[in-house]
């Protein structure tokens, strides 16, 4: 059961995939938009906050509609598209790899009473962790559900998932067990 102070974000799923090994983070990340559509579903249905917080992808700009644009192609659209945001989502930009740094998150979440968050997205063993760490020290609960991020590889997926879990204190229960399935 998710507690009633509990938010939703997820991290860079509006991603053009055209780095090296963009592709396979791309086939990975297809493998969590089922469970992070679930979160979003509950979430929505149970009045819990949806945070999108995403690069800029130097537009510097928190325009939903440009950086869709940017980023959508053909390794992105099937993912981006599942996994749009609605209007009643929040929609931040983030300069560097943490959701927290440089943003107003910290702000927004306290704004909204929040002391539980739910991370999903993309790169688990380097945005996701390091959102994770961040929220870790300020004190939120995490919950990381174990099938709804995604890494470059399945080891650095599995070593930031171990790290959440033994140093950061999180749930990495599976989407189905975090929703009481």
């Amino acid at each position: 059961m998710i507690p009633n102070d509990t938010a939703l974000l997820v991290i860079d799923i509006l991603n053009p995939f055209d780095f090296s090994y963009g592709e396979t983070l791309a086939q990975h990340t297809r493998e969590i938009v089922k469970p992070i559509n679930e979160l979003r579903t509950y979430c929505e249905a149970n009045g819990h906050p949806v945070i999108y917080i995403n690069d800029h992808y130097e537009l510097w700009k928190a325009d939903l509609e440009l950086i869709y644009e940017k980023c959508s192609n053909g390794k992105s659209a099937d993912i981006m598209n599942l996994l749009r945001p609605s209007e009643d989502d929040y929609f931040l930009i983030k300069p560097k790899h943490s959701a927290f740094y440089g943003t107003a998150l910290n702000t927004l979440l306290h704004h909204l009473s929040i002391k539980n968050i739910i991370l999903t997205g993309i790169a688990g063993n380097i945005c996701v962790l390091f959102t994770a760490n961040d929220a870790y020290m300020r004190e939120f609960t995490l919950f990381v559900p174990k099938d709804a991020i995604a890494s470059v590889s399945e080891e650095d997926n599995h070593y930031a998932l171990t790290m959440m879990k033994n140093v950061l204190k999180a749930n990495i229960d599976d989407t189905g067990k975090l929703l009481g399935e």
